[in-house]
């Protein structure tokens, strides 16, 4: 829900929305790199189970 609002303020700030000094690169950023751990963190969950299941099953 963040992120969709995160990325249609840094249109509004034009050019000083990409700034560091701005709140919103900040946001933006830290959205992105959130997105990228939380699939990396789906993708160990279903090796993981896949592997109990192998070794159980």
């Amino acid at each position: 829900m963040s992120a969709p609002a995160a990325a249609r303020a840094l249109p509004l700030r034009g050019g000083y929305g990409r700034l560091s000094e701005q709140g919103i690169e900040k946001i933006v950023r830290d959205l992105r790199a959130h997105r990228i751990l939380e699939g990396t963190n789906e993708i160990m969950r279903v090796i993981v189970a896949r592997g109990l299941t192998e070794a159980l099953g």
